[in-house]
């Protein structure tokens, strides 16, 4: 019986910035030493030229086809994107001190979804002394853990996932896109009853993000909301943001010939930073 075989891992670059290449480094070797064999780490020097051969430039606001795309490029399983830097801060009320953090970005290349986000972050009053003890806290068991299981569910999610596809294929929904209704006259887009907007994340708001979350919304025949799929993905708790506002919306139904159809639609929400 033949051994199944190896989750490949890829890290790409974490930024120019020192605190960003060490971080990088520090996540190729949390993956390199696996007596298991569960993983297998792809040199990075490749990983970083597949990426740049399509043009990536180290976005972590993606579509899921371009994580679908970038994945396949590199050739795993998984892969690591995000930035990490090390800059003093000059309060109004006290003494400088220094931020060391990462964005981390954990993405499935198969099915181009992002499956965990984080941004761990250190304060202290020397640079090298904030570097160090973020470079320390992603050294240990318990960060490897929990980067292990987010693999491992995911893994086990989409084996179910294309399981269910086999045994109970899912109904065929027509896809509404930008212009159709302008086209044909007899067709009427979902409307909702009222425009909700997604709070911006706590998470989002101190790493003063700004990004594009577009969610795929199936509508029922009643302008009900049946299923949501994150087309574009930014962490930072938007994408829950956007699911939990899209979930609660209602919706006038999509129309042909007066009557009343289910309809996918494609809805954006452009998150900036609030004034300060």
């Amino acid at each position: 019986m033949n051994a199944e075989p190896s989750t490949r891992i890829a890290v790409l670059d974490f930024g120019s910035e020192p605190t960003g290449t060490r971080v990088a480094a520090r996540l190729n070797t949390m993956f390199t030493n696996d007596a298991a064999r569960e993983f297998t780490l792809i040199d990075s020097d490749l990983a970083r030229a597949a990426a740049r051969g399509i043009g990536f430039q180290g976005s972590t606001n993606l579509t899921v086809q371009e994580a679908r795309d970038l994945g396949a490029a590199i050739d795993c399983d998984f892969y690591f994107l995000g930035g990490a830097q090390t800059v003093r801060r000059l309060p109004s009320n006290g003494p400088a001190y220094f931020d060391s953090y990462a964005s981390i970005f954990l993405v499935s290349a198969r099915t181009g979804r992002l499956i965990l986000w984080e941004r761990p972050l250190v304060r202290r009053d020397s640079a090298d002394d904030a570097e160090k003890q973020l470079l320390q806290n992603l050294s240990s068991e318990e960060v490897r853990h929990r980067y292990v299981d987010a693999i491992r569910r995911a893994l086990e999610d989409e084996r179910a996932g294309r399981a269910s596809a086999v045994d109970a294929p899912p109904p065929v929904i027509e896809m509404m896109s930008d212009g159709d209704d302008d086209k044909d006259k007899n067709m009427r887009a979902p409307q909702p009853y009222r425009r909700v907007k997604p709070p911006y994340s706590q998470a989002a708001a101190l790493a003063e993000v700004e990004a594009i979350v577009d969610v795929l919304a199936d509508i029922d025949a009643r302008g009900e909301v049946t299923r949501i799929d994150i087309a574009r993905w930014a962490g930072y708790g938007l994408d829950q943001s956007v699911i939990d506002t899209v979930k609660q919306m209602h919706f006038f139904p999509a129309m042909r010939d007066g009557r009343s159809v289910p309809m996918r639609v494609l809805l954006r929400y452009n998150f900036r930073k609030p004034p300060k």
